[in-house]
């Protein structure tokens, strides 16, 4: 266990030996971060994956992950995330979630299959560092928004059955499981939190050990499954709202009850999380417009799919030249790491980087600038073990707590 106040001594120390040796800090780091086991709890490359080949390496700005810079950046392990936007609570759009999920599914089964000798899939947390070792990237199968479970319990067990091993409850708007950090309805002060038939889905999914994951939740339904869970959870990729008050940010409350719970916080490191900035009303203006034109179109996960949608992405690539891409950088994230171990300790914090969903600071872009993290670390004062913690020993116990808790 770190003492802060020690730690931001030695980074005091640090800070002066960097001005007379300026590559110790980063030789040291980087010896680290390549003999360690790291893992990043949420990426959103299975999106692309029926048009994206993982196994060939790609140059910057052509997505943020493959499986040769996996390697080159020294990224052990990660969480790829089965991502479903939110759409129509009917049985309609229950059906369309369900099919869209299950395509992407069996391109992670490609996946696994097509580059076997490169990627295992996870699924206990004793698979982790067994396939680390074998030089093969170890993936875990994660699913962001149970949207596509819709009102059927039966959804959870045969999700769990394809290998998926953590569930984020929610994401941009409410669905029949629990309440949206972002969702429209928050601006007017209504959080409903847990529905009944989530409070069913949340025991389910406790059941079978499957890690609950609150990235997304709003503040009632964080608190509503802190309550109801019988296993510690995880926000596996989110940030400190008192260094940048955005609502998908966890409160000092909620990384209070989160520690008291045995859970873990995983550093998102998306710009706008990081640091705020000042939007112009013009460009507000203009995402909001496309951004209500992607929801009507289908959704970002379809916009390869249908007829249209090469155009959105067109302007949404436009926006983001137009006004600038990531503002903050890893010192930004950093000053997050720092608060919440400040607050509760080296425990309960690790990072989820949201690459390919968002996610990239200044200098961390791509999943082989990780290794910037590490060194900004070293450089602060955090111990080896300290930084084992943060780059997958937290989480890990997050997951083996829960699969000790499974009903047999």
């Amino acid at each position: 266990m770190i003492v802060i106040n020690t730690l931001l001594s030695s980074a005091v120390v640090l800070s002066g030996m960097v001005a007379d040796q300026p590559d110790a800090i980063t030789e040291r780091a980087l010896k680290l971060h390549n003999s360690i086991f790291t893992l990043d709890t949420h990426c959103d490359t299975p999106m692309s994956l029926g048009r994206y080949d993982i196994g060939v390496r790609h140059e910057k700005g052509q997505g943020c992950y493959d499986l040769p810079r996996m390697k080159e950046g020294g990224l052990s392990a990660s969480c790829f995330a089965v991502y479903i936007g939110q759409g129509a609570r009917t049985a309609e759009g229950y059906a369309t979630a369900k099919e869209r999920v299950m395509t992407t599914f069996g391109n992670l089964e490609g996946m696994f299959t097509k580059y076997a000798d490169q990627v295992e899939q996870v699924y206990t947390v004793a698979d982790f560092k067994r396939i680390a070792k074998t030089g093969k990237r170890a993936i875990l199968v994660s699913m962001e928004n149970a949207y596509s479970i819709g009102v059927n319990i039966n959804n959870i067990d045969e999700y769990y059955a394809k290998g998926a091993r953590m569930m984020g409850l929610v994401h941009g708007r409410n669905n029949d499981i629990c309440d949206s950090a972002t969702d429209n309805a928050m601006r007017e002060g209504k959080d409903n939190g847990v529905s009944e038939f989530g409070q069913k889905a949340i025991k389910r999914m406790n059941e079978l050990g499957i890690v609950i994951d609150l990235s997304h939740a709003s503040t009632k339904s964080f608190f509503d499954t802190l309550a109801l869970s019988k296993s510690p959870i995880m926000a596996s990729h989110s940030s400190a709202r008192a260094i940048c008050n955005h609502p998908r940010n966890l409160s000092d409350d909620e990384l209070l009850a989160l520690k008291k719970n045995g859970g873990v916080i995983q550093l998102c490191i998306l710009s706008d999380y990081i640091k705020e900035r000042e939007i112009s009303p013009e460009q507000r203006k203009l995402q909001e417009d496309l951004d209500a034109r992607i929801a009507e179109f289908g959704g970002w996960e379809v916009l390869r799919e249908k007829p249209g949608g090469d155009e959105l992405l067109r302007e949404s690539r436009a926006l983001r030249t137009r006004f600038g891409g990531p503002k903050a950088t890893v010192k930004d994230a950093v000053d997050h790491i720092d608060h919440i171990v400040k607050l509760i300790g080296i425990d309960h914090v690790g990072i989820g980087t949201d690459f390919d969903g968002g996610g990239g600071l200044v200098d961390c872009r791509d999943v082989t600038e990780l290794s910037n993290i590490t060194i900004e670390l070293v450089r602060r004062g955090y111990s080896d073990k300290a930084i084992k913690k943060i780059w997958g020993e937290n989480a890990m116990r997050v997951f083996e707590k829960a699969q000790k808790n499974r009903v047999k």
